[in-house]
């Protein structure tokens, strides 16, 4: 059994499914999946685009999809009795199957590792009780769970092997009638629903002052979880084409990304691309975040760096005129630019070799005995 909560967990959870039946083409896999799993050999019991939310108070308004998922799931174990659970992050749902599978005696693999190092650090000895091995995608990570008494192997990021742009940027630019001579900025407002209607509108204003005032265009990126239809009605009549496929050859032809907190950052920073993060919360999340939150930064590209390398606009910094700011001081500044993009080439380097998903499939497979 496979439970990803997210977009990005369901790419990372395609890319696993394959490498096991590339290893063991006979096995059967079933759980949660997006549109990226479902294109492989696995039986969706639940879509993930129903569970998505973050924090405590988005995660309240969908706690029906979110139950009904979590008691499909919880009968599943107990009645199909899989031979190992895989569990992509999403935390707060994950660990309670976790523990309902180890209660079951079916053993528990971790994948992508919750960032408890950066809140919430209690819950590693619930890791500790629940989960069998922890397969973590940043180096730092190891230190933390060992030190806690949890079975941990630093297996490099999934991102390093599928983050890769083929296409030229004229040729993708062209394809949505952007002109490739002009500057070029992606908006990727996020694979949650709350994410999207907080963010895309300080975006959407941005942009129509910098079009204006700038000669700058843009184009806007959709997750797998976010409805076209849904994100068109909120672009509205701005001249903004929809992107929704080859998305790292997009991300790749901008110039600037005005991205999301969460997996797009690292994304954006694979592929050399100057961003500037942004993100907005409920203030009651917000407020508990503070309290809880033991990390400088919010974006992982900045956490890796173990310093401000992109900007990050959080709360009511989340708006067009700091965007604005932000972005002029990138894009109008060559030298600024170059030094950047020279940074985002280097910290690939700290993110291990090529092959994640097999390293993790065969750690599956080892767990099962096959």
């Amino acid at each position: 059994m496979l439970v990803v909560g997210e977009a990005s967990g369901d790419v990372h959870g395609a890319h696993l499914v394959t490498a096991l039946h590339r290893q063991h083409p006979r096995l059967k896999i079933f759980g949660v999946a997006g549109e990226q799993l479902q294109q492989t050999a696995f039986e969706a019991l639940f879509n993930v685009s129903q569970l998505t939310g973050m924090g405590l108070v988005e995660l309240a308004g969908n706690v029906k999809n979110i139950w009904r998922a979590y008691t499909l799931l919880r009968d599943a174990l107990k009645q199909r009795r899989p031979d190992l659970l895989i569990l992509i992050d999403f935390p707060d749902f994950n660990l309670r199957l976790a523990r309902v599978a180890k209660s079951l005696a079916i053993p528990v693999l971790y994948y992508i590792s919750p960032q408890i190092w950066a809140w919430r650090r209690g819950r590693v000895r619930q890791i500790a009780k629940s989960v069998d091995r922890m397969a973590v995608v940043f180096p730092f990570e190891v230190e933390f769970y060992q030190r806690h008494g949890v079975n941990v192997t630093f297996v490099g990021h999934p991102l390093l092997e599928s983050v890769t742009a083929s296409q030229s940027r004229e040729a993708v630019l062209a394809r949505y009638g952007l002109d490739p001579a002009k500057k070029t900025i992606a908006l990727l407002p996020g694979s949650r629903h709350g994410e999207v209607s907080r963010l895309l509108p300080p975006m959407l204003a941005a942009a129509a002052q910098m079009h204006a005032s700038d000669n700058v265009q843009f184009f806007c990126l959709r997750a797998s979880t976010i409805d076209a239809a849904d994100l068109q009605r909120l672009i509205g009549g701005a001249k903004i084409p929809l992107v929704d496929r080859d998305r790292y050859d997009a991300v790749r032809a901008a110039d600037l990304v005005w991205t999301a907190s969460g997996t797009a950052t690292l994304e954006t920073a694979l592929l050399a691309r100057p961003m500037v993060i942004v993100y907005r919360m409920s203030w009651l999340t917000y407020l508990i975040a503070r309290l809880l939150v033991r990390v400088e930064h919010i974006g992982m590209v900045n956490l890796i760096a173990g310093k401000r390398l992109v900007p990050e606009l959080i709360q009511s910094d989340v708006n067009p005129t700091k965007l604005i700011g932000e972005s002029r001081r990138l894009l109008n500044d060559a030298k600024a630019h170059a030094a950047l993009v020279d940074e985002l080439n280097q910290l690939r380097q700290r993110l291990g070799s090529p092959g994640a998903a097999d390293r993790v499939a065969a750690m599956a497979l080892g767990m099962i005995g096959v």
